[in-house]
């Protein structure tokens, strides 16, 4: 089993940035892949960004050129760099990770953008 825990949403301005962080506990993250999604009132779910336990990295093309996601095995942690925020990135942001069929999620932390 893995927990999944992240930290770092808030209210921020449009412009501004923010880092959100995942920690993992219950093994090590290194051999999974780890992923970002959120989801906004009335939305469905979607992949923001995914890094593999090999380190290459996809991005949704809403977010790319702003956001970068990496990780650190050492820590079990893995990062979302949120630059450049618009009130469109306003959502409740999850941590995942993935090996094959399995799924781990974390509860989410709120992200809201506005003035």
């Amino acid at each position: 089993q893995v927990q999944l825990v992240e930290s770092g949403g808030g209210l921020v301005q449009p412009g501004g940035s923010l880092r959100l962080s995942c920690v993992a506990s219950g093994r090590s993250i290194s051999i999974y892949a780890m992923g970002w999604y959120r989801q906004a009132p009335g939305k469905q779910r979607e992949l923001v960004a995914v890094i593999s336990s090999g380190a290459s990295t996809n991005y949704a093309d809403s977010v790319k050129g702003r956001f970068t996601i990496s990780r650190d095995n050492a820590k079990n942690t893995v990062y979302l760099q949120m630059n450049t925020l618009k009130p469109e990135d306003t959502a409740v942001y999850y941590c995942n990770a993935n090996l094959a069929v399995v799924w781990y999620w974390g509860q989410g932390t709120q992200v809201t953008v506005s003035s």
